[in-house]
């Protein structure tokens, strides 16, 4: 999708509504600005709890082994300071 937005004062860029929709971008989004050639991209900056929440999990615990786990690294912390 190519449209064509503007440069304003100071330069602020004034891309057009329905780009800002697509990526569901809103006041205060972070974006990331890279160049590549003479093409400015800009790319959403993805919230770590949405993706947390929201994409594939790749991993399995239960509490206990979390809390074992856990104990287990405080043990060696504490053992490491005596």
């Amino acid at each position: 999708m190519q449209t064509v937005g503007r440069v304003g004062k100071r330069s602020t860029l004034y891309p057009p509504k329905e780009l800002i929709r697509k990526l569901g971008l809103e006041e205060g989004s972070k974006v990331v600005f890279s160049v590549e050639g003479d093409r400015l991209i800009v790319e959403k900056v993805k919230d770590p709890w949405m993706l947390a929440l929201h994409s594939r999990k790749w991993a399995e615990t239960t509490v206990e082994e979390f809390e074992r786990e856990s104990e287990e690294m405080q043990e060696e912390f504490t053992s490491e300071e005596s």
